[in-house]
């Protein structure tokens, strides 16, 4: 059984955290219409979705990705970069307990989720203003009898890692390099954005599709000419709140 578990949005999200974009007013209305559709997306693709209830003293809580992985043995909560969003991890706790075997990030390590790339036994972990080398050598020490290794990804220009790289196939990863080394990633074959949309490279993998913003018609034109299967979300007023279609999800497979 695939679960997603994800959480309605704020009423505060205009309030979000923000790094790299200016603030623009965000339509909360339609922010809960596109968030819907998203949520649509993936249960038409099999996952059952478990929904949080909207938070309104956290801004940024419908972006449930950052504050967990879930590795197939056990979840790591984290220790949010952001200070004002530590208060989002108790909730997502809650709803994780049922499913893993739950572990955390401790001072000073912090660590985002949307920094956290899985690509089989490989955790690449951004180095970014919101993660840092502390939190990656417990996740290093946690993760090391499990056989996965953990390696950290400097990232520069946008807010996580997964806003630079995000896996599209089992070998193969969707790439903006202006943000993000490519050496980084040997082994693995690598799909460039079109130059004219930067922040297209965070899709995501829901079994053998892809979920993936509709603002990004000729990034996702590369995506389907190599075969894979590619369905549009209008994530465009999230977005406004630096978020991506990887960081309103954590979705995961567990026994019925």
């Amino acid at each position: 059984m695939r679960i997603a578990i994800t959480r309605e949005v704020s009423p505060a999200i205009g309030r979000c955290e923000l790094t790299h974009l200016e603030r623009q007013p965000i339509d909360l209305e339609l922010a809960r219409a596109q968030h819907r559709a998203y949520q649509a997306c993936l249960a038409a693709l099999g996952c059952q979705v478990q929904t949080l209830p909207a938070t309104p003293d956290l801004p940024d809580s419908v972006f449930v990705e950052d504050v967990a992985i879930v590795l197939d043995e056990l979840a790591i909560l984290t220790r949010p970069g952001a200070e004002s969003r530590r208060p989002e991890v108790a909730a997502v706790a809650e709803a994780l307990r049922p499913y893993r075997t739950l572990y955390a990030i401790e001072a000073p390590g912090t660590v985002d989720g949307g920094d956290v790339l899985r690509v089989g036994r490989r955790l690449f972990v951004g180095l970014s203003t919101r993660s840092n080398a502390a939190a990656i050598d417990q996740m290093r020490a946690l993760l090391a009898p499990y056989g996965y290794t953990v390696q950290g990804v400097p990232v520069a220009g946008c807010l996580h890692l997964k806003s630079a790289v995000t896996q599209v196939a089992g070998d193969t990863l969707l790439i903006h390099r202006a943000w993000v080394d490519p050496g980084a990633f040997d082994g693995l074959a690598l799909i460039d954005v079109d130059p004219s949309e930067p922040y297209a490279a965070n899709a995501l993998r829901v079994g053998q599709a892809l979920v993936y913003p509709a603002a990004f018609p000729r990034t996702r034109g590369r995506l389907e000419a190599r075969g894979l299967t590619v369905l549009p979300v209008d994530v465009s007023e999230l977005a406004k709140a630096e978020g991506a279609v990887t960081c309103c999800s954590l979705i995961f497979e567990t026994a019925e």
